[in-house]
């Protein structure tokens, strides 16, 4: 039995010095929002809190001065069960996809692309009957990512083959095809078009100009001088992992 406990001791203490050395070499941002939806989650799910605490409300925010609202209606995704990790498992990987590709050395920046589209979010917010954006917030990562990677081909569930730009609206009917309204979808498309329209086609238009900057504040605080040489990030152009998300480049 001594020996045997020992075995497991060890084994144990294996699996958490791997599990905590894959979870370090996840990107800040992406650890950051993925841990904090996974905790808001499990508090509710333990009953520490109540989803009436976090919905978005205007009124409670604005007259009551219930300012957490603002975020926390990004944390959570709904009880455990299929919905909640298929939206944890898109947001962690398009997420960290984004943070180790296009925004590489730029966390600022990402930051910045966070609160634009959390404050673009809010404010559609106040018009349309939704009392959780978290969905939405996954859906405007997707989107970005399918349109800096155009030529990315996704298998959606084996069934369905397509380039990457089309990702957001196969979500979108996926979604409708499991009840859910579209309009959540619809917003998260909305605001990522927006961002991707002012950060990487009207700079580049006749006459256009860079409209989006990110403070140099966030730049002093989140942006390093030097980057880690041992870092390897995840590759950008392979998605896969999960068999509705998968995708390699064309040509290659």
């Amino acid at each position: 039995m001594g020996a045997r406990s020992v075995g497991r001791g060890r084994a144990a203490k294996m699996a958490y010095q791997t599990f905590r050395q894959e979870y370090l070499q996840v990107p800040p941002v992406t650890r950051a929002y993925t841990t904090a939806c996974v905790l808001t989650t499990a508090a509710v799910q333990l009953e520490l809190i109540t989803p009436f605490q976090l919905y978005f409300n205007p009124e409670l925010i604005f007259k009551h001065f219930q300012i957490w609202r603002l975020i926390t209606n990004y944390l959570f995704f709904g009880p455990v069960g299929f919905n909640f990790l298929f939206n944890m498992i898109f947001l962690y990987r398009y997420c960290r996809m984004l943070e180790e590709g296009s925004f590489r050395g730029r966390t600022a920046d990402f930051v910045f692309m966070f609160l634009f589209g959390g404050l673009l979010m809010t404010l559609f917010g106040l018009f349309v009957n939704l009392v959780f954006l978290g969905q939405a917030f996954t859906i405007m990562l997707v989107y970005v990512w399918s349109r800096r990677n155009p030529y990315v081909r996704m298998n959606f569930f084996g069934l369905l083959i397509f380039q990457a730009p089309f990702l957001p609206w196969v979500l979108m009917g996926f979604s409708l095809l499991l009840g859910n309204s579209i309009i959540v979808d619809l917003l998260g498309i909305a605001v990522g078009h927006i961002y991707f329209f002012l950060e990487d086609v009207f700079p580049n238009q006749p006459g256009g100009g860079r409209l989006l900057r990110t403070p140099s504040v966030l730049k002093a605080i989140f942006d390093t001088p030097e980057e880690d040489p041992n870092y390897n990030p995840l590759p950008e152009e392979r998605p896969g992992g999960f068999a509705w998300g998968e995708g390699q480049r064309l040509g290659g």
